[in-house]
């Protein structure tokens, strides 16, 4: 994913509301951000960054309204709704959960997310011709969940069960796990899946590695 192609993209879905308004004095773009973590998951940051390299100022040229769900998916239709009603004129979403819920709640507001696998999700009718609102990038490629539990199987000799977390709530998980499912079967491997959440999250990783018997440098499969 290239930071320039994705600025270039939201800076496009920005202008979407304002074309055509040639005849009328010019207003200041209102930008919707909503986090679904906290401001230490980061983003923000380099997202401002983006927009500073487009030209954009804040408070000058473009006003930024940002909202964190602190990894609490239930508020996120709250303050999806709170931003919508500050009428922005484009809405960001940085995870598969947040534009699940930005989708439900407009069908007009330009929506520019980063998700898993938009398509799978009905975020999108396709990457090619996306169609309604909500465009954007995927993170999610196709048989590379296969690929990580093949490439964590030739790290780990003599592996035969790997242990998945999944975050309930968090849409994306659900079509990794169910990935990882035929993966797994396909290398004749089994498949322990925990659904976590909150700050026993950790402890079940420990217990789950220690159950998998993989060394902590070998669970990146914890990440699906």
């Amino acid at each position: 994913m290239k930071r320039r192609a994705f600025i270039t993209l939201f800076s496009s879905a920005a202008a979407w509301p304002l074309a055509g308004g040639a005849q009328t004095p010019p207003k200041i773009p209102r930008v919707g951000y909503l986090g679904s973590y906290t401001p230490a998951a980061g983003g923000l940051e380099a997202f401002r960054h983006g927009l500073r390299d487009l030209g954009y100022v804040e408070g000058q040229t473009i006003a930024l309204e940002v909202r964190w769900a602190e990894g609490r998916s239930e508020r996120l239709p709250e303050l999806t709704a709170e931003l919508l009603g500050l009428k922005v004129d484009v809405l960001f979403v940085a995870t598969s959960t947040a534009a699940l819920v930005a989708k439900k709640a407009t069908g007009t507001i330009p929506i520019v997310m980063v998700a898993g696998d938009p398509v799978g999700l009905g975020l999108v009718a396709s990457l090619a011709r996306p169609g309604g609102n909500v465009t954007g990038l995927s993170y999610f490629t196709e048989g590379i969940t296969a690929r990580r539990l093949q490439l964590l199987k030739e790290l780990v000799p003599g592996l035969t069960r790997v242990a998945v977390l999944r975050i309930p709530g968090v849409a994306i998980h659900a079509i990794f796990w169910q990935e990882t499912e035929v993966a797994a079967l396909k290398l004749g491997v089994r498949f322990s899946l925990s659904s976590c959440a909150g700050p026993r999250t950790s402890r079940r990783r420990s217990r789950l590695r220690r159950e998998a018997k993989l060394r902590p440098s070998s669970s990146s499969m914890t990440n699906l």
